[in-house]
């Protein structure tokens, strides 16, 4: 790997990690000496971008900075596709025209060798499921649209049992299944987190209030709950 590609890498891998994280870790990933790591980073610091940090204490880059087109590997092309096309086969209407959309500006601003392997991807996905969840895609809208701006859910839910009860949610993520679409959020109801089935979603409102805690912290929470890694 030449010096600038290991550069990008470095950067790529500091762009994952929202924690500082230390050069023999950073190192580790990269396959080169702590001391390689050490010169690296101060190149890229000398170069302008934003790595803060110190030996011993660990390295973060700072939040705001982006990265000009890169070239992207095979691999990351076959994923973005692959990812794309899942999106737009399985997700509600709304949400498979931005994976196309997506897809399209990738595509504008690849070089042309890469756009070739980006139209010739032959991984597929398969057709949906006849009796995934349909119907519902008003709901996913608004349940994405709450999540985004961090505001409560109010709904009118019915369960497996056929009974209904009306709930205040905290909402934070929205899983997409094969055959359902799952919401996650802090019930007040219950006060506990609850998943609730979108297609059993009777009435949904989105109000005015925030939610009192930020959702990356719900859904840290929620995750170490599960016990799913990060």
């Amino acid at each position: 790997m030449s010096r600038a590609a290991r550069l990008l890498e470095l950067l790529q891998l500091l762009r994952r990690h929202r924690r500082p994280v230390t050069g023999a870790a950073l190192s580790a990933e990269l396959g080169v000496s702590l001391r390689t790591l050490y010169r690296d980073i101060a190149a890229l610091q000398a170069q302008g971008a934003p790595v803060e940090g110190e030996r011993g204490l660990g390295y973060i880059l700072r939040p705001g900075f982006t990265l000009p087109p890169l070239m992207f590997s095979g691999e990351e092309i076959e994923a973005l596709v692959l990812g794309s096309r899942w999106v737009a086969s399985r997700g509600d209407d709304k949400l498979a025209r931005s994976a196309r959309d997506a897809l399209a500006k990738i595509r504008a601003v690849v070089p042309p060798a890469l756009r070739d392997e980006l139209d010739a991807s032959t991984l597929l996905i398969g057709p949906p499921p006849g009796h995934a969840a349909t119907g519902d895609d008003n709901r996913l809208e608004l349940i994405r649209r709450a999540i985004r701006a961090g505001r409560k859910l109010t709904l009118t839910y019915q369960d497996g049992n056929g009974t209904p009860s009306t709930r205040t949610l905290w909402p934070f993520a929205l899983g997409y299944f094969e055959h359902v679409r799952v919401l996650v959020a802090w019930c007040e109801l219950r006060q506990d987190y609850r998943s609730f089935r979108t297609d059993r979603i009777q009435k949904l409102t989105i109000e005015e209030s925030a939610i009192p805690r930020k959702r990356a912290a719900l859904l840290r929470e929620w995750k170490l709950r599960q016990q799913i890694p990060e």
